[in-house]
């Protein structure tokens, strides 16, 4: 028996997910580092009002990784062109409002986008293992041989 959880619109049955990658302009990891928390906030808050659910997610050091429930409503590439859009607009407003940083381009113009199924438990599971992937390349990068 198929235990997934479909939604229904008024002529449709679905179940769409979706393994999305962004990253900042020129993946400024320290100036994304300053901003992690916010960033949070402010996707959980632009996808309540699209009506997206964010199945599981990770900041990590210079890229954001979401697994997202989008409605067929939607196309994904709009999805994620509003998410930077108006991620990059309050963040700039909010931090780098008096310095002209990119002109509000806060994100790259690359994104990396799959549809999941199948494997949604290893995906689910892949985006958890990035923050203990960029300590074990962190640790790597220190010299301990004085």
């Amino acid at each position: 028996m198929d235990t997934r959880d479909y939604s229904k619109q008024s002529h449709t049955t679905w179940d769409c997910n979706y393994h999305i990658v962004v990253v900042p302009k020129y993946r400024k990891s320290q100036l994304f580092q300053t901003v992690r928390k916010e960033l949070r906030e402010i996707m959980q808050v632009l996808c309540k009002r699209y009506d997206i659910e964010i199945v599981k997610w990770n900041v990590a050091k210079d890229h954001l990784h979401m697994l997202l429930r989008i409605s067929p409503k939607y196309s994904v590439s709009s999805i994620i062109w509003i998410l930077k859009w108006k991620s990059a607009i309050l963040l700039h407003n909010r931090h780098w409002k008096k310095k002209m940083l990119w002109q509000k381009n806060f994100w790259s113009r690359w994104y990396f986008v799959s549809t999941v199924w199948v494997d949604l438990e290893v995906v689910k599971k892949y985006i958890e293992d990035q923050n203990r992937k960029d300590v074990r390349e962190d640790w790597k990068q220190l010299d301990f041989n004085w």
